[in-house]
């Protein structure tokens, strides 16, 4: 092994993903059913976003994400650490996990947001685990919670197409074994800042200013912008990750991207040189539900057997920014 380079069998801070939970709204809107609302044919919506259907939530982002939470943990103890890697917030202030532990009827744990818009779970995976590895916290849940249609612009069909709603958690142990976070990168590219925007809801378009538009607080994207601008970066950035852990395309077990579209995550496979089944693609039933999307797909992953103890899972994705990060994980 050459000198600097870490080991695939030690993780530079061990955990163990101990639960799973997720929470998938039970109201579908199809590729029809959207179709009018953008005048647009539904075929344009499967061939444009590469989803056919999504679910759109009854119910707000806390309720979700203690929806997904209460699944992770099942009847093992509370978490001394509630960890909020979502899109967009509740409201403000206060944080969205106060309320998603008002909605837990949890109390005293502390809380707190990280956001890095759509790669917010990945983030919060790497302070969770270097949390853990201080022996700062035991019981560690991450959850993404996102209404993404809530955000639609209707006169923007191609995002409007693309996105759903979901909340997915984790809970995160110390352990002795083998597993946990084996490596982790982020970079950010601030000439993307205008691709992917909620323009409003800051000091900069502030409800209270009359120049705010009602636009500006609607999601906006440019996306084949975006996907030009990412594809030469995720490719290297797949490239260095793999070099810097003496791996192959061949010993990840499975990737799992950012549901950003179909187009996005068909990439990983058509540009990126890893095998289709490698690669854990949702997009089609679930859209684009913002910075759930990475760990929804994880949990599905999960409650599918597409992985077992000792595999390596590759995270990676881009986000508003623009961002991409990874990190490398063995479970």
């Amino acid at each position: 092994m050459e000198a600097g380079k870490s080991s695939i069998n030690t993780p530079k801070s061990p955990f163990k993903i101990t639960g799973f939970g997720m929470y998938l709204p039970p109201m579908v809107e199809t590729a029809e059913e959207l179709a009018p609302k953008i005048n647009k044919t539904p075929q344009w919506i499967i061939s444009r976003a590469g989803v056919k259907e999504r679910r759109v939530s009854q119910i707000d982002v806390d309720k979700m994400g203690a929806l997904a939470i209460n699944e992770a943990v099942g009847n093992k103890e509370k978490p001394d650490l509630i960890i909020n890697a979502s899109g967009v917030p509740k409201q403000v202030i206060p944080d969205t996990s106060v309320f998603m532990q008002k909605e837990l009827g949890y109390s005293g744990i502390p809380s707190f947001s990280v956001h890095a818009t759509c790669l917010s779970f990945i983030v919060a995976l790497n302070i969770a685990a270097n949390f853990v590895k201080l022996g700062q916290y035991k019981r560690i849940v991450i959850v993404s919670s996102d209404r993404g249609t809530r955000g639609r612009n209707f006169n923007e069909p191609e995002s409007a197409a693309l996105l759903g709603d979901a909340a997915a958690a984790i809970y995160i142990e110390p352990t002795n074994s083998k597993s946990g976070l084996l490596d982790y990168s982020m970079e950010s590219y601030p000439e993307g800042a205008t691709l992917t925007e909620v323009r409003g809801g800051g000091t900069n378009l502030h409800p209270q200013d009359p120049a705010t538009k009602e636009s500006d607080n609607l999601f906006s994207m440019n996306g084949p912008l975006i996907f030009k601008m990412a594809l030469d970066k995720v490719y290297i950035r797949i490239n260095k990750d793999l070099e810097a852990n003496n791996m192959s395309k061949e010993d990840i077990k499975l990737l799992i991207p950012h549901q950003a579209s179909g187009k996005g995550v068909r990439a990983y496979s058509k540009f990126g040189g890893f095998k289709k089944e490698q690669v854990m693609d949702i997009v089609e039933t679930t859209g684009n539900c913002v910075a759930a999307s990475l760990p929804l797909a994880l949990v599905m992953a999960q409650k599918q057997n597409l992985f077992n103890e000792g595999d390596l899972i590759y995270l990676i994705g881009t986000g508003a920014g623009l961002s991409i990060a990874s990190t490398l994980i063995k479970v």
